[in-house]
Formats: C-alpha cells, structure tokens, sequence
C-alpha cells in the first residue's frame, strides 16, 4: 500500500455540482475533521443550490470506520431535509464486511457499484420533486 493510501486526507474535500446533483469523490481515509467538515459543506451547498442529489463516490476508501459510517448517515438524513437524495457509489467488498461486522447499517443511504450507476439512481423523478425539476413547496 502507498503512503498516499496511508496516511489521512486532511483539509478540504471538493464539491463539484453536476447538474441537480453534488458530486463528491472520497480518496484515501478521511481525517475525523474533514469528514465533519465535508457534512457541513455538503449541507449548506445543497441548501444554497437546491440540488436533488447528493452522490459520494468511495470507491477510493479503503477502510470506513464507525465515525464515517456515521457522518455519512448524518450526510442523507440532512441531505433528505433539504430534499435532496443521498447515493454512496463504489463501496469495496472489504468496506462492506466492515460495515456489516460494525452493526451499521447507514439508514437514508442508497447504494451503487459505480458512478454512473449512482447519476442513473439519482436521474430517475424523487417523490419529492415536481416534473421540471422543481421542489415541491410545503403548505
């Protein structure tokens, strides 16, 4: 394995918006700090952009620990407040055992092998959305 792979991402992970959806591409293991701060960019762009999907792509995550299970779980349940859908694509077979053997289960979160098949899940109408696109508004 390289150093690259080994040591923690610190710092600031970028948001790119495709359309109606963010785009996040996750390299390596993620610092406690980074992550947290990645939720809360994560949920003040989609509240700012009115985006209708959230994709995080992990298929550069070799391990994901309890604390990130978590974070990604707070990731949908804020991203479905702002009515937006959360998809986590490209999870290692290895990323998965882990997952299951912690108990967490990352409720709110839909699933995908790859990339494309994450923007495929996310291009499909939300109940939450209008034809056009739009949001629908509360009464």
């Amino acid at each position: 394995m390289s150093d690259a792979y080994s040591r923690p991402v610190t710092g600031h992970v970028p948001v790119l918006r495709l359309g109606d959806v963010l785009l996040v591409t996750l390299q390596g293991d993620l610092h406690d700090s980074t992550a947290q701060q990645l939720q809360q960019d994560l949920a003040e762009t989609t509240s700012r952009t009115g985006v209708r999907g959230v994709l995080i792509d992990i298929s550069g995550v070799e391990i994901v620990d309890s604390f990130l299970g978590r974070v990604l779980a707070e990731i949908a349940a804020q991203a479905k407040l702002l009515a937006a859908r959360t998809v986590v694509a490209g999870m290692r077979p290895a990323v998965a055992i882990t997952l299951a053997e912690l108990g967490l289960t990352l409720p709110g979160l839909t699933t995908a092998l790859s990339t494309e098949a994450g923007m495929e899940l996310l291009s499909q109408q939300s109940p939450a959305y209008r034809p056009g696109g739009r949001r629908q508004e509360s009464p």
